[in-house]
């Protein structure tokens, strides 16, 4: 594990307007020449190695910077300098970061057990990414979906990029609709079970990656899914059906009484905690076609529909800042990823022709969305793009058919 970080020094109500999103022109990129840290140790030229090529990939991935390993400055925006030496059974690296005419504006020495190299080259990353653009870098954040490379639908985990994949449940059953807890310590999922009286339920858990113990949320009769935690993580937005319809609940994590937020002719399905915490996102069938709502967990009858786009809206999250809600959306005989300001005022289109793409979630930093789409062999794999559609990536190779992508928050 990553020990120690030490700073050293720091320097209209219903009108829509629609777009598809191809692209827009972008400033040149600044190009970042990353020179290998001074050792004294030959034994740690293949870690250099590979920390150096680590911190490369990662600010090549976000598509933000221009990146040279090299040691030509004459055309760098930013430059690195370091040195690294073995502390014992520890790594340490001091490192320094500068722009172009020699201003340091990043000065840390990292320290970290000798195998884990590659969580100190993600911890440089994030810092370089935060003090050329004031935002945090995601390179440690996580994905959760749900694939059946086993034959069942299981909750997996893997990095940013795709990398070291994590089996989370082995209930060789249907697991789905992973949710992230705020602090990133636990991930909510629903599974279908079989109870005591040999009928078929659709539970809800949670997943402790602290203790990696399991815990039972709800299992009411009916759907127990859709799990969004409060930004508290101490309640969460749930979907339940004991009463007789799918409506939305506020669900307190240790008591596990309720409290029935919505009730409509129709069913309301998939809850997402605003930001803040002021309001959920849900989809809704009360007008007819399910759309997406929102309402003030203050007051939840203040319901507002936000889309009116499209047979089928499903799966909305919101982007970090609030300002933004990404959902998936049928039209033109299949699903696509869209967003639409909080407001309702403007919807945006990211996926055209590419076959099925849904389950929407925004990085933590709100640069990216992960999603599924089956436009490759009509297998469905979990992909990433830009938070414009451009510069899209796909993460799974061999899981089967994955779905219910969630980016996780900042770890």
């Amino acid at each position: 594990m990553l020990l120690v970080l030490f700073l050293c020094w720091s320097t209209g109500a219903h009108a829509q307007t629609t777009s598809l999103a191809v692209g827009e022109a972008k400033l040149k990129k600044p190009v970042i020449v990353l020179a290998p840290p001074s050792s004294v140790s030959p034994s740690l030229t293949a870690t250099i190695a590979q920390i150096q090529k680590t911190i490369e990939n990662d600010l090549n991935f976000v598509d933000q910077f221009r990146v040279s390993p090299g040691a030509d400055k004459s055309t760098a925006d930013y430059t690195s300098t370091g040195s690294i030496k073995n502390e014992g059974d520890h790594l340490s690296y001091e490192f320094h970061f500068a722009q172009a005419g020699g201003k340091e504006i990043l000065a840390k020495r990292y320290t970290s057990d000798s195998d884990e190299y590659k969580t100190l080259a993600h911890s440089i990353a994030n810092d370089i990414v935060f003090a050329i653009t004031g935002k945090k870098g995601i390179f440690l954040t996580k994905i959760a979906c749900s694939c059946d490379k086993s034959g069942k639908k299981e909750i997996y985990t893997m990095n940013f990029d795709g990398s070291e994949v994590h089996q989370i449940t082995k209930l060789r059953s249907i697991s789905m609709g992973a949710a992230w807890s705020p602090d990133g310590s636990k991930l909510a999922f629903s599974v279908f079970n079989r109870h005591s009286d040999n009928t078929k339920n659709i539970d809800l858990f949670d997943y402790n990656f602290r203790t990696g113990g399991m815990r039972l949320l709800s299992n009411r009769k009916g759907i127990n899914s859709g799990a969004s935690y409060h930004p508290n993580g101490r309640q969460a937005a749930v979907t339940l059906s004991y009463a007789g319809n799918p409506d939305i609940y506020l669900l307190d994590l240790d008591s596990r009484s309720t409290t029935q937020l919505t009730k409509s002719i129709g069913f309301d399905v998939d809850p997402s905690f605003s930001p803040d915490g002021s309001k959920i996102a849900f989809v809704s069938s009360r007008g007819g076609k399910p759309m997406v709502y929102t309402l003030s967990t203050a007051n939840p009858s203040d319901v507002k529909r936000i889309t009116y786009a499209g047979q089928y809206n499903a799966t909305p999250n919101w982007s970090p800042d609030g300002r933004k809600i990404v959902f998936a959306g049928w039209i033109d005989s299949h699903f696509d990823i869209f967003t639409v300001t909080a407001d309702g005022s403007k919807i945006d289109r990211y996926t055209k022709n590419e076959g099925n793409n849904e389950d929407p979630s925004f990085s933590p930093d709100g640069s990216m969305i992960a999603f599924s789409s089956n436009r490759a062999n009509r297998e469905k794999a979990i992909y990433i793009m830009n938070a414009d559609g451009t510069n899209v990536k796909r993460l799974t190779f061999g899981m089967g058919n994955c779905s219910g992508s969630k980016w996780s928050p900042y770890l």
